[in-house]
């Protein structure tokens, strides 16, 4: 986090003035969250957490010796139907938060000694976010930070961000917008999250990591190979080596298996194939990526 504590003041004044009516992400629900009115994330004027501490299932750049600091939201402003946190992103179970509260949560994170705040699933709360990092900043808060998202943004927010995070980490899910109506429920994921990416790296830049090992600054995307191709992997990494960067840090993940809501697609019923795995991995080099978790 690189900007003081005034200006973040002054960011969540322009964050809280999007959120009456909710402008906050890619859905434009355009509800006031000030009142009882609840958007397609759920989410009201405070943030509400379902847990939080250090975390050693991250990328390895992210966990280091220590941990990442992990702060797991409630609430998501897609509704993926393989989830496997549902009972947190949908259900939204967790505790309402002041912003002191929150604050006293990430300074606490902090003198655990983790390598960095890592905000998991934030944006429907990003307002009270940067209000808690304006108070934390004022008693010393120094990590850098994570946004790990969905990649569903909207890219007037990820502005106000700027200079606050340090380490984007967004899901790149698909690369149809079929598949991402039928699947989370939005019908224009593709161009928001590669539009979101692109503000990201225009941020941030390719993934800086220190002689220890550690992410401090950049972007950092993540991939889940669904069975039956259905992320279209092929058509992902080639917009992210031709469109954002070939030096793109990617992580292509095998760990789909079926959760939540899965069963009703019959794609979706079973865990992908080593043979489905290779081929990703394979057509992210074949895109000319070359690093990867």
């Amino acid at each position: 986090m690189r900007i003081g504590a005034a200006l973040l003041s002054d960011r969540a004044s322009r964050l809280d003035g999007l959120s009456a009516p909710c402008r906050l992400c890619a859905n434009v629900c355009e509800v006031d969250r000030r009142t009882a009115e609840r958007g397609r994330c759920g989410a009201g004027a405070s943030a509400r957490v379902a847990s939080y501490g250090p975390h050693f299932g991250e990328e390895t750049p992210l966990v280091g010796r220590f941990g990442s600091g992990t702060v797991f939201f409630s609430g998501c402003n897609l509704a993926c139907c393989f989830c496997q946190n549902a009972p947190i992103s949908q259900r939204r179970e967790g505790t309402d938060l002041s912003d002191d509260d929150l604050a006293a949560i990430f300074l606490r994170i902090e003198a655990t000694g983790c390598h960095n705040l890592n905000l998991v699933t934030p944006t429907p709360h990003v307002a009270a976010i940067v209000r808690a990092l304006s108070i934390a900043a004022r008693e010393g808060f120094a990590l850098p930070v994570v946004w790990n998202c969905g990649g569903y943004e909207s890219v007037e927010v990820l502005r106000c961000l700027d200079g606050i995070v340090d380490v984007y980490m967004p899901d790149l899910k698909y690369a149809d917008d079929g598949v991402g109506k039928r699947l989370s429920g939005v019908s224009d994921y593709v161009g928001r999250s590669r539009a979101a990416i692109r503000e990201m790296h225009r941020q941030v830049g390719d993934l800086g990591i220190d002689a220890d090992g550690i992410a401090r600054r950049g972007l950092l995307v993540r991939h889940l190979v669904l069975p039956e191709a259905l992320a279209g992997t092929e058509s992902a990494m080639r917009f992210l080596a031709d469109e954002i960067s070939r030096d793109t840090f990617v992580n292509v993940m095998d760990q789909y298996r079926p959760c939540h809501r899965a069963s009703e697609i019959p794609a979706l019923r079973r865990r992908i194939t080593r043979g489905e795995f290779d081929a990703a991995r394979r057509a992210a080099r074949d895109a000319g990526l070359h690093r990867f978790a």
